[in-house]
């Protein structure tokens, strides 16, 4: 990746850095609801969000550290700023499907974190049945940055990830994690058609996507999504042959480049 293509991909709202939130929370999907249900302005600004949950305590948090520290979260996962396409795409989409709520919030923090996102390849791997041993996942952690986590670091950040593609859908079980068949609704396959989109890839590819990779569908299964999603108007999505031409509809003001018009 080039340096302006990361620039031009952290404007739309994606983080390249070195931690995520995964360090210390899974994607936080319960206080995001409360959070969303509180703030309905689409529009308000970043501020508005952190004042709701450390000022006015809307998170029902304890001490004045743990709402700090959860807004410091929430905005590593999600920006929660509507000057983000990231975020504006997150609370579209979180309003019309309660139903994939939770898949498109993984979705969102695929963008923002790189721990999470860096696990896409594992989960989307294993087949389906199959146990998620936590030492599996610290293995593959630590074989994609050696040396970089402690043990109890991995062991935390594992047991954060596996909690997150449990909410999302691809895991369930408690203490032993089984690797399930994840079930995306026409606005998850939307905003994954977008997230690749403004990734750069184009055309048949697109479908091979890591977003798309998190539908947990076929390649097929996951055009006949975005086809309703273009029904919907929520993408631009026409196939004719093996020919795809896929765009973003102008009500979400983002370019194919991935900026703000």
């Amino acid at each position: 990746m080039t340096e302006e293509e990361k620039l031009r991909l952290e404007a739309f709202g994606f983080r390249y850095t070195r931690n995520g939130a995964h360090s210390a929370r899974t994607i936080m999907i319960d206080e995001l609801d409360l959070l969303f249900s509180v703030i309905d302005d689409v529009s308000a600004s970043h501020q508005a969000y952190i004042d709701a949950i450390v000022l006015d305590n809307c998170l029902g948090k304890r001490s004045e550290k743990s709402r700090i520290l959860t807004a410091r979260h929430l905005t590593d996962l999600y920006g929660l700023n509507p000057d983000l396409g990231v975020f504006r795409l997150l609370r579209f989409f979180m309003e019309r499907d309660e139903e994939g709520r939770a898949m498109t919030a993984a979705l969102c923090a695929y963008a923002r974190d790189p721990l999470f996102r860096m696990t896409v390849p594992y989960i989307a791997g294993c087949p389906r049945g199959a146990k998620i041993e936590r030492a599996v996942l610290e293995s593959f952690l630590e074989e994609s940055e050696p040396g970089r986590y402690s043990p109890a670091s991995l062991k935390s950040i594992a047991q954060n990830i596996n909690g997150s593609w449990t909410r999302a859908g691809h895991l369930s079980g408690r203490a032993s994690k089984i690797r399930t068949q994840a079930e995306p609704t026409v606005a998850n396959a939307a905003y994954a058609v977008i997230l690749a989109t403004v990734m750069g890839h184009r055309g048949a590819t697109l479908f091979d996507s890591d977003p798309i990779k998190m539908l947990d569908v076929s390649a097929g299964r996951a055009m006949e999504l975005a086809q309703l999603a273009s029904e919907k108007g929520w993408i631009i999505y026409k196939r004719i042959g093996d020919i795809i031409e896929v765009g973003i509809p102008s009500q979400f003001h983002i370019s194919m480049s991935g900026g703000a018009r």
